[in-house]
């Protein structure tokens, strides 16, 4: 799973073979077969590894602003990712960073499989996260919430992947020392005001 991790992280599923996995892990072929059944499999099982930490972390979250009863906003909303985040160190060096590569490889190679062993896994989650969504941005139609989601997703990627590069310049040009934490936080102030911004009126 490490070396799948890591060759996926580098060159994506679609142009990782199982032969180049079992390479760098030094291990058979059929010794991916006889754990995992087969390359989507594989796949499930190294996002899940992030997902079973980071998705109960979340609905905990929601859970307990649900139960203040205090209106929930969306840098509230999106603030609450910050911790099950970061929590992702815990499971590899550098998780965080892993996981949100990982999922922008699913996201842009149209890993199907994943989408439905995500929402098959953890409905109740995406479930509780969707209308905690929608109670916070009531004026957002159910299209305009799947492209703002689609464009916040993206800035989280682009942030977290350029997250060295972004780091060294802001050390070099504003003398600002950036760690994970920083970057997640300040992705995340964008992205909840860019959700909650009125809608533009078409021309």
């Amino acid at each position: 799973m490490n070396a799948a991790e890591h060759l996926f992280c580098d060159f994506g599923f679609d142009n990782t073979s199982l032969r180049a996995i079992t390479s760098e892990a030094d291990v058979n072929l059929a010794s991916v077969n006889y754990h995992f059944g087969s390359k989507k499999q594989l796949i499930q099982e190294v996002l899940a590894r992030y997902l079973s930490v980071l998705m109960p972390a979340l609905d905990q979250k929601l859970i307990a602003m649900r139960e203040s009863g205090e209106a929930t906003s969306t840098e509230t909303l999106f603030g609450a990712l910050v911790e099950p985040l970061l929590s992702l160190e815990k499971v590899r060096p550098n998780g965080t960073r892993v996981f949100v590569q990982l999922f922008a490889r699913a996201y842009y190679e149209s890993q199907g499989h994943l989408r439905r062993y995500i929402t098959s896994h953890f409905a109740a989650e995406l479930k509780h996260l969707n209308k905690a969504l929608h109670l916070a941005v009531p004026h957002l139609s159910p299209s305009e919430v799947f492209w703002r989601w689609h464009f916040a997703l993206g800035s989280c990627v682009f942030t977290m992947i350029s997250s060295k590069a972004l780091s060294e310049i802001a050390e070099a040009e504003y003398q600002q020392h950036m760690v994970i934490e920083d970057l997640i936080r300040k992705v995340i102030t964008y992205i909840a005001a860019g959700f909650s911004a009125p809608l533009t009126t078409e021309v």
